[in-house]
């Protein structure tokens, strides 16, 4: 463990703070979880428990090896893409490239008009939640008190 402490450290284009445990810190990384983050530190041979603040040089470049080559050292199931349409095998993703294949996917849904596809591109939800009284948009339907409505017909009434 070193003495120097930092107050942010950069892993992966994500700058983490200083004075979160380790494995929690991992986890603001995008693509990786609670469990993604205590299954790399111990492949890694890493305190979880530790701030990261107080990482080495070493440990911080051996975190960033570990990431780049998650599908050789975790099982397919623990990984967030497995069989890709493109390749065919079992990947895990992190950062913007998770973005840019979540918004790829979505695009071809809509270009082959599934019924995902469809949904996504009317804004609608998507995975069978009820709609009947959330996911509205557009100007707000309720319930107006008597004293307001009888306002309302008095100032159609002037008008007239």
């Amino acid at each position: 463990m070193s003495t120097s402490y930092r107050h942010v450290i950069r892993i992966l284009d994500t700058d983490l703070k200083g004075d979160e445990k380790l494995a929690y810190a991992l986890a603001r990384i995008r693509g990786i979880g609670i469990n993604t983050s205590y299954a790399i530190l111990k492949i890694c041979n890493i305190n979880p428990e530790i701030r990261v603040g107080y990482l080495q040089d070493s440990d911080v470049k051996k975190i960033e090896e570990t990431l780049l080559n998650l599908p050789s050292y975790l099982p397919p199931y623990m990984l967030n893409r497995r069989k890709d349409l493109l390749t065919g095998k079992n990947l895990h993703l992190l950062g913007s490239d998770l973005v840019l294949s979540m918004k790829m996917d979505i695009d071809l849904m809509k270009k082959i008009k599934c019924w995902k596809g469809i949904r996504h591109a009317l804004g609608l939800k998507v995975r069978g939640q009820c709609t009947r009284t959330t996911g509205r948009f557009g100007t707000t339907v309720g319930v107006v008190r008597k004293s307001v409505q009888q306002q309302q017909q008095q100032k159609k009434e002037k008008e007239k």
